[in-house]
């Protein structure tokens, strides 16, 4: 996970390159639609029930809302999951708490929501207003707590690693919230309000995780006569604590270390504006469409979505069935002109218009990529290391080495199938007469696999759409982590704040009844204010430490974000099966933070898991949208209840291995070209980063890149997330997770007691060590023995070929 902003973000890399980011521990402070259609038992929507915020007048005019009064204690739904960041712990010094009494005192900031107890954020009252005054009272806060804690600091436990964590966590969640809000329900006064007191944070961050007072106890501990006692979760954080100090610059002197504060503080300014810059981009498209041929091809459920479009642009008589239509570049539509459009024009238009975001004009991200990659050069450089990768590395199972060779042996695998696959789609076309069958590029074959598939495997995604319900999925999801995992999850839907009345809000019990987590899901895309992609969130993780009295621990929050088709008109939201694919990786990511059973903080979870291990329950969570029952149980035709045909489960089943050399390449590219421009590229030197991409994309891309592709600038995954030479992690993970699968296959995927055994035993090591052992030592303790690659090669289809190369 990386150090570029606070909050630990995970994502699924789809075609559409979603947005992620982070890491965690002092990383943590480093890194960078209609609900009533929940109609089935477990996704009764209640708007009614809603715990909406109260007028507070003296507050932004655009949000004039604050907390509701304090509700009883004695509620068994909270009792121990409710976190208060600004109740003074009894530990809290005198200078602590006149600090605190002294910023809070004005009238404005004892009622600023940012700054208020609470038992779940208070995302409906948060407005930019709150961010400038409440940050910077929080600094002041942590500042004092940061210099109490350097004077009274001590080699023990209760004297370092507790107070840290309170600070950690405080500023965490605090910032998590602002940040997140950013993510789902962007504003202009927002972004505004988080630029300007962004580098007030980050210089607070880069003085904690420098503090030589902290970073010296730490080495005490290490070296002391009682660290063999310490339990192995005990001694990796402090491993880590040291790793990541060292990271940050504390061993630099006060010259190199200023220079290198001034790194962190412009890369993190960077990689926001780059963010900033293609969601501007992506929403900067509009296509008003007022002929019905152009559209032709184009199913109903995308008809629908743009005539919904067009109604929200002021064309309030628009219609799926007689328009007009609005197609923007947000994957709910962008995907169906690509695959669907028999317009080869509009489908070319779209596609460049896709490819060139956040390239020209005021939105270009151009110098911001070669400013990025200057700076993080220049801050491998100064603490030692020949290149950025290397820095990267540092904090992974994998090392420059292994993830090029992985990445090359998983390309030779890939190649000729990927071959294949063109010819294959070029062939298909020609019996098809199509002209552009000896011309086949780029907006053509995402349609032309679509023609393909449908006439191979007779498998239409349009009409599968009615199989997949949001509602049935969830159901079938939720089933199969009772039967996985003993775990049940029921609507909470009013005990947390919400930002849109889409999301929704759930509580996760244990077999006993009792609540163990609780997470948020904001399934829609919302183009005017939400960012592509789909993604995870802590809200808070697990901790001892973070516990509320009468309680032993504070139980863990997430988020999962995702930006599928809403409903449209009176039907549910109907899914692609792409997109119940990624509802299952995002809820794999929350089960890791969900179900840890590490009460160590700063290990719980997904924290101090080395990032490119992070991706494994995700990966694997996957591969049981194919598992027949789990299939059956979601796929439910929304109006007739009807189960999805046996034979279209065998052709799906078959079909998953259609295309598998085209699309493993794909992510290979991305994977390659990101360690390229970490490892060899020089910036300001005679290659462009598009040259770069261009010559990686000569042994990565059966049909070469247009001269003028421009994807880079919009790769938020390496400039604005989280995987910045470290791409290559979906790759390393899907090889751990594909051979996590295998275990389940080994045991009987049609004996259910197997299963059950097999699925505490995952609970137990993958999701519940958190970052408290190696994942290395992880997945052997999961697996019996180290991974291998032969189950992802088989997968995919890909063994033969693996084995001839």
């Amino acid at each position: 996970m990386k150090r570029i902003r606070i909050m630990a973000t995970l994502v699924i890399a789809n075609m559409l390159m979603a947005t992620p980011t982070s890491r965690a521990s002092l990383n943590l402070l480093r890194r960078s639609p209609k609900p009533k259609y929940f109609s089935s038992s477990s996704c009764h929507f209640r708007p009614s029930t809603f715990r909406k915020s109260y007028p507070c007048p003296i507050w932004s005019s655009s949000f004039s809302f604050c907390l509701p009064p304090p509700r009883s204690t004695t509620s068994t739904s909270l009792s121990s999951s409710s976190f208060r960041p600004f109740s003074s712990p009894p530990s809290m010094s005198s200078a602590a708490a006149a600090a605190v009494e002294s910023v809070v005192s004005d009238e404005t900031l004892s009622s600023n929501p940012l700054l208020q107890d609470f038992d779940f954020p208070p995302f409906d009252s948060v407005d930019a207003s709150h961010v400038r005054p409440g940050i910077r009272a929080l600094l002041q806060h942590l500042e004092a707590e940061l210099e109490e804690l350097e004077k009274s600091v001590e080699p023990t436990w209760p004297k370092l690693v507790e107070p840290l964590e309170k600070i950690v966590d405080r500023l965490t969640v605090v910032w998590g919230m602002i940040n997140h809000l950013k993510a789902v329900k962007d504003t202009p006064e927002l972004r505004a309000a988080i630029e300007d007191v962004q580098p007030e944070k980050v210089k607070f961050q880069l003085r904690l995780g420098q503090s030589k007072p902290i970073y010296n106890a730490f080495k005490a501990i290490r070296e002391s006569p009682d660290w063999s006692s310490l339990s192995e979760a005990r001694q990796r954080l402090v491993e880590a604590q040291i790793k990541e100090a060292v990271l940050i610059g504390i061993a630099l002197d006060d010259e190199k270390r200023e220079e290198f504060n001034k790194i962190e503080q412009e890369l993190e300014k960077l990689s926001h504006k780059f963010s900033e810059n293609v969601l501007d981009a992506t929403k900067k498209f509009e296509k008003l469409i007022t002929d019905k041929k152009e559209i032709e091809g184009l199913p109903p459920s995308a008809l629908g979505l743009f005539a919904q479009a067009a109604v929200s642009k002021g064309h309030e008589n628009a219609t799926a069935e007689n328009g007009p239509w609005i197609i923007t570049l947000d994957a709910p539509s962008y995907l169906p002109v690509m695959q669907h459009a028999k317009n080869r024009a509009l489908r070319e238009e779209v596609y460049r218009a896709y490819l060139s975001r956040a390239s020209s004009g005021d939105l270009d991200n151009t110098a911001i990529i070669d400013q990025i990659l200057k700076l993080r050069l220049e801050k491998a450089k100064l603490l030692g290391y020949n290149n950025y990768a290397e820095v990267s590395m540092a904090m992974k199972m994998a090392t420059v080495e292994k993830a090029a060779e992985l990445l090359e042996k998983l390309r030779s695998a890939s190649w000729d199938a990927a071959v294949q696959d063109m010819e294959d789609l070029k062939s298909f076309a020609k019996n098809q007469g199509a002209a552009e069958s000896d011309s086949m590029t780029h907006w053509d074959t995402t349609f032309w696999s679509e023609r393909l598939r449908e006439s191979k495997y007779d498998i239409n995604e349009e009409e599968l759409r009615p199989y997949f319900s949001l509602p049935k999925v969830m159901d079938g999801l939720f089933s199969l982590a009772k039967t996985l995992f003993g775990i049940d999850i029921e609507p909470a839907d009013g005990l947390a704040p919400v930002w849109n009345n889409d999301v929704r809000f759930y509580r996760v019990k244990d077999s006993s009844g009792n609540p163990i987590a609780y997470f948020y899901f904001d399934p829609y895309s919302r183009p005017s204010e939400k960012r592509g992609g789909a993604w995870m969130d802590e809200v808070v993780s697990r901790s001892r430490v973070m516990a509320q009295k009468g309680s032993s621990v504070r139980l863990p929050v997430a988020h999962m974000v995702c930006n599928q088709t809403p409903p449209v008109g009176d039907k549910p939201s109907l899914m692609t099966f792409r997109e119940v694919e990624t509802v299952f990786h995002e809820f794999g990511h929350a089960l890791q933070h969900m179900l840890t059973k590490q009460d160590e903080g700063l290990v719980a979870g997904i924290r101090n898991i080395e990032w490119d291990a992070v991706e494994l329950p995700s990966q694997f969570m996957e591969n049981w949208c194919y598992h027949r029952d789990t299939l059956m149980s979601i796929a439910k035709h929304y109006e007739t209840g009807e189960t999805l045909p046996e034979e279209v489960y065998k052709k799906l089943l078959a079909a998953r291995t259609f295309r598998a050399g085209s699309f493993s390449l794909r992510q290979l590219k991305f994977a390659s070209v990101d360690l390229e421009l970490h490892t060899k590229y020089v910036p300001g030197g005679p290659e462009s980063i598009y040259d770069v991409d261009q010559r990686v994309s000569v042994k990565t891309q059966v049909i070469p890149p247009l001269p003028e592709d421009r994807f880079l600038c919009s790769f938020s995954h390496i400039f604005a997330g989280g995987y910045a030479a470290g791409y290559y992690s979906y790759k390393w993970a899907e090889v751990l997770s594909a051979d996590a699968f295998s275990a389940f296959e080994d045991a009987g995927l049609d004996d259910i007691k197997a299963v059950k055994e097999t699925g505490q035993r995952f609970r137990n090591t993958i999701l519940a060590l958190g970052g408290g052992k190696a994942p290395l030592k992880v997945f052997v303790e999961f697996r019996g023995r180290e991974p291998s690659p032969e189950p992802l090669l088989r997968h995919n289809g890909l063994l033969a070929a693996s084995a001839s190369a």
